[in-house]
């Protein structure tokens, strides 16, 4: 009583003094304090021990912030120097200093440095071991906040503390008697997990040991002398741990018996809300005292009865939490069915338990939804710490597949979005919901319903379809009844993460309509998010399966369509015609909104989009608009972003209808390439190179559009002229933004060639020029977007037979391919491959000027990059490979001829051979047969007397048999059957080897253990027909022989397979194989002749065989086709 008297005596002093001083500076008090915590000695006297209490709570009780200017290593210094003066004899001055710890690291967020950290574990750790029991709260506490994203550094103390017999290993034991200090426990060993981005991690063992102890203790029922807020925070702490493991990167669920258990425990916990509703009157209204909204929690959901309000209520941020405490703590909700919606919640004024019980009561909800967030926040990292494809096995098990009726065996993460009375629960239980659908694409497309399934048995396709269709219900429901904007927010971020994976072609139409009808009016939402994330969803669904006729139909419905008829459920927007409103003169003010849709207006959303993009927010939007400029006269930027990108896949997806507009949004673009705001600037770059690749998509030769459907030529070079003449150039001098010049790159190569020829010359040339001169650029964006850009140009037919151009072109490509930037160079390999098929093109017209004024010198130069582009990495070798076909195809015999292309040449042939037989990616290998048959098209090389040449159909008739990859094969034996001339061919030897390469490749031609070659296996053995009947119409009579001798080993099977190739023909995608059944016959025919007209050696009788093995071949094809009038001529002898 004395100390204590002394105490406050003491305390009191500067009180009376403070007037006489100047104010203190921030910090002096603690400097002060510290000074003469520093200046004492351990002493065990009586006095000494008050004096330290003295200074203890002056400490603890100043009121410090982080901005004080107190140093780390300060305080680091002054917990030290606290627990030198204490010894752990004295209970009460340990647990002071404990609170001191603790008081001081929390308030002023110091993380202990790791030369004191581990003076101060040693001294808590030895204080827990050998102080009284009732101090080890307070050391636990403090225990937590050194260990404070400590963890990797109190890797000496880890056994004392997680080890098997660690202290707190026993301390959060379920036994342990109290359970304060358990979950003081728990919360030190969740702090131990918390990790620092890096930093080292626990080790693995200590790791399992902790997850494992988290786990015990959410599995654990709560016992009788614990309370129930000590509970809810015992569970917080262990689900913080788990989540702490998880987040680390280094935990991983490999166990299914774990990962399973975990799930459990998780689930088990989200379905801890206690709500009970009470039904009354329909119409009747309830107040929320906490929040303000008006809201209802029926089994359905939360229903919000709104009078008098277009507008719905938002109130981010507040936790809106049920006033009727009718439901005892312990005891499960009664959930009614689906489908009542008159319900209310009582007000606190006619509750049945005093204020005290209600706060209590209210703390006590507030606290199991931090549970329940703890729990969901868990799952989230639990889902982002496992394969998805693992994920999915527990699908069901939080995914509803029917209406969920209420009862605990079909809770779901839908039945919190749905049912939980904390918003902020709602909203995590929707972001875990978003995560697990995020990438769920190839899992769901398994779904299916199109047709009705009668069966004794559920197909696993049509419970996955089930599911997709409760999930669109229940997020409709959920979108009715939400107030919170957040959660609002996040229920249309998991709508449009649903419409971006589910399968809508192998599901009842309808779903689409129903999501799309019901998110129109929450464009005009005064929550800017919630707009965002409604253009956001509108984008997703034109993204989906696009041109999906669903959403097309949905595109052409007259714009008021589903937009008027609001219910008192979604008062959100009440006419939309918001959008219609332009300033005088607009070309944008002919819109009507109620107008019946016309051939000239077919969608509405591309004229919301335009709107919101560039005409002024209305008042009724302003509000505190998140992301909007001070004094902005427009939408606030992620509303013009998300509305552009709206535009983008429209044009994408359904260029038909974007295409009306095409003018309109070229003034969109230039209005938006012409603002201060880069983002905008960059989504109408975008913008501009969709609409450039429809355009070009339209005048493909294989295009399916109509001529008088497409946009006209003249209207498209309008267009680009308007593009031109307008931002776009600045935008590629922009080098402040090199993104936005890489997008305007992008852009500039979108341009159809037919428009741009018709371009002015001046307009021409500026493109060239700035294209050019951007090639030299030193951000790799820019440099990447250009080369690209040039790879597309040069192919342009007004340009391709420029000389001067291409040779520039080529020059500047040849610089990209030295670049340091991997796709850099992948970008000039692939536009060295576009100028090489130009010179490939320019070589087959009659005018010889191109090749004659050429360069040679570039033609050196440009075989000397491809081949050792031929080195680099697969992005780069693939398309380096066929630049080196391509070139050695062009080669004029002025420049074979000439000794410095001799050494060149044998080194391009041995790059490409080198590439088809090294364990490459299998679209280099096969761009590298593809070469090696371009160059045998070469009359020119000495293909057959060179060196290389059998080395070359070695290489080919190597993968023709072996290669795992069958699209390979059959360009192999494409290139086999090139050479026009039998000399090509080389030795009779090297041709016996082609010809039993090709008999292997045949029996080979079924030997795959991957499911996905099979298909082609069809097109491999015509193709390999093809070759072999090719050999026979150019063989020698010394190559006879041999034929006779491998046809007389496998002459069935070869018959069998000419047969087959002789009555279904090709593949409609193989390369130069006849498809007609006459030009079929033809090739068997020609070869036929071509063996009898052969002046065989005396006494050879492989010529007799030869022919004979053929005509049994056609005489049994044209018995099955019932003719054999064209053999009569043939048989003749």
């Amino acid at each position: 009583m004395a100390a204590v008297q002394v105490a406050g005596s003491l305390l009191c002093r500067p009180t009376r003094e403070a007037p006489r001083e100047p104010p203190p500076e921030p910090g002096n008090g603690f400097r002060r304090l510290s000074a003469r915590l520093r200046a004492l000695r351990p002493d065990d006297s009586s006095f000494a021990r008050t004096e330290i209490h003295l200074l203890f709570d002056q400490l603890i009780s100043e009121n410090y912030s982080e901005s004080d200017g107190v140093a780390p290593e300060d305080v680091n210094d002054l917990l030290v120097q606290a627990c030198r003066l204490v010894p752990l004899s004295q209970n009460h001055l340990v647990s002071k200093v404990s609170q001191l710890i603790h008081h001081l690291l929390n308030r002023l967020q110091v993380i202990v440095d790791e030369q004191n950290l581990d003076f101060l574990l040693a001294y808590t750790i030895s204080a827990i071991q050998q102080c009284s029991s009732w101090t080890h709260m307070a050391i636990l506490q403090a225990l937590a906040a050194l260990v404070y994203c400590n963890g990797s550094k109190c890797q000496k103390y880890l056994p004392d503390l997680v080890g098997k017999t660690g202290l707190l290993m026993k301390l959060s034991d379920p036994a342990q008697s109290d359970p304060e200090v358990r979950r003081a426990a728990v919360h030190c060993m969740a702090n131990l997990c918390l990790s620092v981005p890096g930093q080292p991690y626990l080790d693995e063992p200590y790791q399992s040991i902790c997850f494992q102890t988290f786990l015990t203790t959410l599995q654990s029922p709560k016992l009788s002398d614990m309370d129930d807020i000590t509970f809810c925070m015992l569970l917080q702490n262990a689900l913080k741990g788990i989540q702490s493991l998880l987040n680390s990167g280094k935990m991983k669920l490999t166990l299914t018996e774990e990962l399973g258990a975990l799930l459990a425990v998780l689930k088990n916990k989200k379905k801890k809300a206690k709500v009970k509703p009470k039904k009354v009157h329909q119409g009747e209204e309830e107040e929320e005292e906490s929040s303000g909204e008006i809201e209802a929690a029926p089994a359905t959901g939360r229903v919000h009865l709104r009078k008098g309000n277009t507008q719905c209520p938002s109130s981010p941020g507040v936790k809106s939490l049920p006033l009727d405490g009718s439901g005892a703590a312990g005891k499960d909700r009664v959930s009614l069915p689906f489908g009542s919606a008159s319900w209310k919640r009582v007000s606190s004024s006619e509750s049945d338990y005093s204020d005290a019980e209600g706060g209590m009561q209210s703390k006590m909800r507030s606290y199991q939804a931090k549970v329940r967030q703890g729990a969901l926040a868990c799952f989230l990292s639990t889902i982002k710490s496992i394969e998805k494809k693992i994920l999915y096995g527990y699908w069901s098990a939080f995914v509803p597949d029917t209406p969920e009726l209420g009862s605990p065996q079909s809770v779901s993460l839908m039945t919190l979005t749905l049912k939980d009375p904390s918003p902020k629960t709602r909203a995590c239980a929707l972001q875990v919901l978003s995560a697990i659908l995020e990438g769920s694409k190839q899992f769901l497309s398994v779904a299916e319903d199109t047709s009705d399934h009668r069966r004794a048995f559920t197909p696993f396709s049509v419970m996955i379809a089930s599911s997709v269709r409760e999930l669109h219900r229940s997020l409709l429901l959920a979108l009715v009844a939400e107030s919170s904007s957040q959660t609002l927010t996040q229920i249309i971020k998991c709508l449009a993460n649903l419409v971006s994976n589910a399968p809508y072609n192998r599901l009842k139409l309808s779903l689409l309509t129903k999501v799309w009808n019901q998110i129109k009016p929450y464009i005009r939402h005064k929550d800017v998010n919630v707009r965002v994330s409604s253009l956001t969803l509108l984008g997703a669904i034109v993204s989906t399966h696009a041109p999906f006729p669903e959403v097309q139909l949905l595109l052409q419905q007259p714009c008021s369509s589903g937009l008027s008829n609001s219910s008192s459920a979604t008062p959100h927007l009440s006419l939309p015609d918001w959008w219609k409103k332009a300033p005088s003169g607009s070309s944008l003010e002919e819109t009507t909104i109620n107008s019946p849709r016309s051939s000239s207006e077919p969608c509405w959303l591309v004229r919301l989009c335009i709107s919101l993009v560039v005409l002024p927010k209305e008042d009724s939007c302003s509000g505190s608009e998140a992301g909007s400029a001070t004094g902005s006269t427009y939408e606030p930027s992620p509303m013009r972003l998300e509305a552009l990108q709206v535009l983008a896949h429209l044009a994408r997806g359904y260029f038909s209808m974007a295409q009306v507009y095409l003018m309109e949004l070229g003034e969109v673009i230039c209005k938006c390439m012409g603002e201060a705001d880069p983002s905008i600037q960059l989504h109408g770059a975008k913008l501009l190179e969709e609409l450039g690749t429809g355009l070009i998509q339209q005048y493909k030769p294989d295009s399916t559009i109509a001529p008088d459907q497409r946009v006209p030529v003249l209207l498209v070079v309008t267009f680009w002229t308007m593009m031109l003449n307008g931002p776009l150039p600045r935008a590629l001098q922009n080098s402040e933004h090199p993104t936005l010049q890489a997008s305007a790159c992008d852009a500039l190569s979108s341009i159809l060639p037919e428009a741009f020829s018709v371009l002015p010359n001046d307009r021409q040339i500026l493109c060239i020029t700035l294209l050019l001169g951007l090639n030299d650029n030193k951000n790799r964006l820019v440099k990447a977007a250009t080369s690209r850009a040039l790879g597309v140009y040069v192919l342009f037919p007004c340009l391709r037979q420029d000389v001067i151009f291409v040779a520039d072109t080529a020059n500047a490509i040849l610089m990209s391919l030295q670049d340091k930037s991997l796709n850099v160079r992948a970008k000039a390999a692939w536009s060295l491959g576009n100028l090489t098929d130009t010179l490939i093109i320019n070589m087959e017209t009659p005018d010889p000027s191109f090749q004659e004024e050429f360069s040679g010198l570039l033609l050196l130069e440009m075989l000397r990059s491809a081949i050792e582009a031929s080195k680099d990495k697969d992005k780069v070798k693939s398309n380096a490979v066929r630049a080196l076909g391509n070139l050695l195809h062009f080669l004029q015999p002025s420049h074979i001829e000439n000794p410095r292309f001799t050494a060149i040449i044998e080194e391009a042939i041995q790059a490409l051979i080198s590439t088809i037989l090294v364990e490459a990616a299998m679209k280099v290998r096969w761009n590298a047969c593809y070469a090696l048959g371009n160059v045998f098209k070469n009359p020119a090389l000495p293909l057959g007397t060179a060196s290389w040449t059998s080395q070359a159909y070695n290489a080919l008739t190597s993968v023709v048999t072996s290669c795992k990859n069958f699209k390979v094969r059959i360009t192999s034996a494409t290139a086999l059957s090139i050479p026009g001339k039998r000399g090509q061919y080389g030795s009779t030897e090297q041709y016996t080897r082609i010809w039993n390469a090709l008999v292997t490749a045949f029996q080979k031609s079924e030997d795959t253990t991957d499911f996905l070659e099979f298909k082609y296996c069809a097109s491999l053995r015509t193709q390999i027909c093809q070759a072999l009947i090719h050999l026979l119409s150019l063989a020698r009579a010394s190559d006879l022989p041999c034929i006779k001798e491998a046809l007389e080993q496998d002459g069935n099977m070869v018959r069998s397979y000419i047969l087959q190739f002789l009555k279904s023909g090709a593949e409609g995608d193989d390369i130069g194989t006849p498809h007609s059944s006459q030009e079929r016959d033809q090739m068997v025919k020609a070869a036929l002749e071509h063996i009898g007209s052969v002046q065989a050696l005396a006494g050879d009788t492989a010529k007799r065989a030869i022919m004979g093995y053929l005509e049994d071949i056609l005489t049994v094809h044209l018995d099955s086709a019932g003719s054999q009038v064209a053999l009569l001529g043939l048989t003749q002898r």
